[in-house]
């Protein structure tokens, strides 16, 4: 990420007004591979949100891929190694939060199962499994916040990732969020929660498949009318629109941070 992740919001949210709010509190921002290398707004955005209720916010540079593209390829000694140094770089105790439902999953239901009988990785995994969380996760369930003062005037429809979805039961914290946002309209596809075909290395593997499935995603995005799909996975997203724009489809994508950001700090 760029020196953007150093600024600071100008107008906080007052942290006396935020329930789970811990004076002096503070998290470390993991940011996913995608978002770093294709998406970096949506971590900056990510960055906005969390100053903007006055958390003191932890970025360490050092931090690489969660290890997951080599665990669901089974490819496991690789996929320790990053973990091995994921594990390393956040176990200070602090809170971390991601803007990424996958890499929170592989974090916390995957990592034990990575360590499993090693006494020293396994309890190091145990810990940060249960202080990792993904952006809205942490918003409206750890700090009870809904409201973060956005403003976004535009018609939005919501994919729930697979790994969001089912895999952490996140569900309703985006769209508490979305309905806070000033001027925006949320309206459901028909099949919210039907897979978006990307699947990690399945969409590698098989990607006539993941083509059949995307387009129907499409399908049911733009017969919303709403202009722009959002969702808590950026590798949905980019895939989505990736095909949107094939196709001539009259949708973009935003992550929900991009538009938890919106109008906030100006």
């Amino acid at each position: 990420m760029n020196g953007k992740m150093n600024g600071k919001m100008e107008n906080p949210v007052e942290p006396e007004g935020i329930p789970g709010y811990i004076p002096g509190m503070r998290v470390h921002l993991f940011i996913p591979c995608l978002i770093d290398q294709f998406r970096p707004e949506a971590g900056e955005a990510a960055l906005c949100v969390l100053e903007s209720l006055g958390l003191q916010v932890d970025y360490t540079p050092e931090q690489i891929c969660c290890g997951q593209p080599f665990f669901t390829a089974g490819r496991l000694d690789a996929s320790r190694r990053l973990a091995r140094k994921t594990l390393s770089n956040f176990r200070d105790g602090q809170i971390v939060v991601a803007p990424s439902g996958s890499c929170v999953r592989m974090i916390r239901h995957h990592y034990g199962e990575l360590f499993q009988g090693d006494p020293v990785w396994e309890k190091l995994a145990q810990e940060l499994a249960g202080r990792v969380y993904e952006l809205s996760e942490f918003l409206v369930r750890v700090l009870g916040c809904e409201d973060l003062g956005a403003s976004f005037p535009e018609k939005v429809t919501f994919h729930d990732s697979c790994q969001v979805r089912r895999g952490l039961g996140i569900f309703e914290e985006p769209r508490a969020l979305l309905r806070r946002v000033k001027g925006l309209e949320l309206v459901e596809m028909n099949r919210p929660g039907e897979c978006c075909g990307f699947g990690g290395v399945f969409s590698a593997r098989y990607p006539h498949i993941a083509e059949a499935i995307v387009l129907d995603k499409i399908q049911d995005a733009a017969s919303t009318g709403a202009g722009i799909v959002s969702g808590c996975e950026i590798s949905c997203l980019l895939h989505i629109e990736r095909h949107a724009r094939a196709t001539g489809a009259p949708i973009r994508t935003l992550h929900l941070a991009e538009i938890l950001a919106s109008g906030l700090g100006s």
